[in-house]
Parts: C-alpha cells; structure tokens; sequence
C-alpha cells in the first residue's frame, strides 16, 4: 500500500513521535545512534509545523537512513523499537512516491 507523503505525516507523526521519544530513552544508552534519529525527526515536525514541503525534509530522511542503517532494528530491538523503524521505512516509501 502507498500512502502519498503528506497524508502519511499527518496520520502518523504523533504516532513517531512517541515511539522514538519511547525507544531514545529505553536504548539510547546501548544505540546513541537512537539519539540522533530523535533529534532528526524533531527538526522533521519543526519543518513541517513551519509548513515544509515533502523536498525541504529530503535531508532528514537520508540522515535517518543512515542513521538506522536504512532501518534495520538491532538484535536486542524490542517491539516498539521495530514499529519505530517500520514506521520511519513507510515514511521514506511515502517520501520515494
């Protein structure tokens, strides 16, 4: 299933949101990489709050695929961890279309 981009922010960012606030905290100290991808998708709701266009977020996206090794969750990743990186994968499918 495709979801276009816009649609995709405005029906799951509050879920990303809590998700990599959730995963930061609980395996920040073992993955301080998880740190940074809080921090990018922080400046992700910045932009968009500011009323960014789906291209002014295309450096973010690529830090988190860098970031998450393009989105592959750890041995030791629990459920939350995997939803948090599915999601940001179905974000940047959305962001490719």
């Amino acid at each position: 299933m495709t979801t276009n981009f816009k649609n995709f922010v405005a029906e799951n960012f509050a879920e990303l949101d809590k998700y990599s606030k959730t995963i930061a905290k609980v395996h920040g100290k073992n993955h301080p990489e998880l740190l940074e991808v809080r921090e990018v998708f922080l400046a992700m709701q910045e932009k968009v709050q500011h009323g960014a266009t789906k291209d002014d977020l295309a450096p973010e996206i690529n830090q988190l695929r860098t970031l998450t090794s393009d989105y592959q969750v750890p041995a030791d990743g629990c459920q939350a961890y995997q939803k948090t990186y599915q999601m940001f994968q179905a974000l940047d499918e959305s962001f490719q279309n």
